[in-house]
């Protein structure tokens, strides 16, 4: 059997504009929860960041929270944990990483009920350090997914294999990078697809695949690819998904379906099984331990032979890039001031306020809009400037307003004269390659 386990990636900035948020939601979103609901043996993996169920919630776009929490009630999706605002989780502090990934459990709770109890772990753009696993264990997670680059080993295909952390294992999943990223660029139709399933699995009893990319790619980025491949895929699946389950009708098969099989009458030879990452823990049998390479599902191994794991969004060679953390690094120590002075309720509102401000300006978007490898967005990056310069200003507010020395008090003066210098060279950087 080949076990196939699809996940899709749900993801926009807590900044998103409404008629783009509406523009994607109408696209992909919402043809892909329909979609999901008209196939009846379609199983799914979801990573939704909870910045994004949070903007359905604003933007009158509830129908998709309610679609997808059916769907997981049902059992034919499962949820997977993140970081709630989408940040480099390796490139963060264990305290922000075990916040950002408890915020997103929170939220997502607090719309999807019960339905969200996520046993595996989805880091934002696959960005993996061997930093992630503590986090990713102790807030209740079995497993992560990280990019098929980061796998040092033969690759898996039969066995599952771990992190070992102490007494403790994560289990790793590996996706397959060649194959997502086929459907992701058009560069693969189903009968392909099903075809390339086939040439995996070889002479091999039992085997699984995992693909995984970004929800919008269906019906966003490229218009009815949710029907022109998901569909497709799925309902060509479904009749031999039967027949291994031993159901004694099935449903026709039109003329489609055998184009897409490439096989005689004897169908069930395909066999091919849709199911989620997590049920395959219940099929495939542990491996070793092992220690998956620091990389991100953009890193190439060129990037990581320069040690350059996240180069879309801190690359050694990027000067903005390097910029943009050393303003980061500034706002996030005068937060940790701030709520440390935090004594009177006056002092204790902005010091809040420059911590929530704070978990929102981590967002990656800024760093990748910033990479020129090639996308390149001055807008977005200097939008992503904006919200730090928020998170400086607030936090300076709490510590001019705390009761500290007057000595201290001008040395985080001094320190907010630093970022504005940082945000001028930061600027200058974007007139210059703008």
């Amino acid at each position: 059997m080949i076990y196939w386990a699809p996940l899709l990636h749900f993801y926009q900035p807590s900044t998103q504009v409404h008629w783009v948020l509406r523009k994607v939601c109408n696209e992909s979103y919402r043809p892909l929860v329909k979609l999901f609901h008209e196939l009846p043996n379609a199983k799914v993996t979801v990573n939704i960041n909870a910045s994004l169920t949070e903007l359905f919630d604003e933007h009158g776009m509830s129908d998709v929270i309610d679609g997808l929490r059916d769907l997981a009630e049902k059992g034919r999706l499962e949820f997977t944990g993140s970081g709630k605002y989408h940040p480099i989780l390796p490139l963060m502090s264990q305290d922000e990483m075990m916040r950002q990934i408890e915020l997103n459990n929170h939220t997502n709770r607090q719309f999807f009920g019960n339905s969200y109890s996520p046993q595996g772990f989805f880091p934002p753009e696959m960005c993996y350090s061997r930093d992630i696993v503590k986090p990713v264990l102790d807030t209740g997670h079995k497993w992560v997914i990280l990019s098929g680059v980061a796998c040092p080993v033969e690759w898996p295909n039969n066995v599952i294999h771990g992190i070992s952390l102490g007494r403790q294992k994560l289990v790793v999943f590996f996706r397959d990078d060649i194959v997502s990223n086929k459907i992701s660029f058009r560069s693969v139709d189903a009968a392909g697809f099903l075809d390339q399933l086939r040439q995996f699995r070889g002479e091999q009893k039992d085997i699984y695949v995992i693909t995984a990319m970004d929800a919008e790619t269906f019906g966003h980025h490229i218009k009815n690819w949710e029907k022109l491949f998901l569909k497709e895929v799925y309902e060509a699946i479904e009749p031999i998904e039967a027949v291994s389950r031993g159901v004694k009708q099935l449903k026709r098969l039109v003329d489609t379906q055998k184009e897409i099989f490439s096989l005689s009458e004897k169908t069930d030879k395909l066999e091919i099984e849709v199911v989620t990452i997590s049920q395959l823990l219940e099929l495939f049998p542990p491996g070793q331990s092992l220690e998956p390479r620091p990389s991100s599902w953009s890193t190439t191994m060129d990037d990581i032979k320069d040690g350059n794991p996240y180069p879309l969004w801190k690359s050694k060679d990027n000067v903005l890039h390097q910029l943009q953390w050393q303003h980061m690094k500034l706002a996030t120590e005068m937060t940790y001031k701030a709520m440390n002075v935090a004594t009177t309720d006056s002092v204790k509102y902005y010091a809040d306020v420059a911590r929530n401000l704070l978990d929102k300006a981590l967002q990656s978007d800024q760093f990748w809009w910033g990479s020129r490898r090639p996308m390149w967005d001055i807008n977005l990056v200097s939008l992503g400037l904006m919200q730090q310069r928020e998170v400086v200003l607030n936090a300076y507010k709490a510590i001019k307003m705390s009761d500290l020395s007057e000595d201290e008090k001008t040395e985080y003066y001094y320190r907010v004269i630093a970022g504005r210098d940082i945000r001028s060279k930061i600027t200058d950087q974007l007139l210059l390659y703008g």
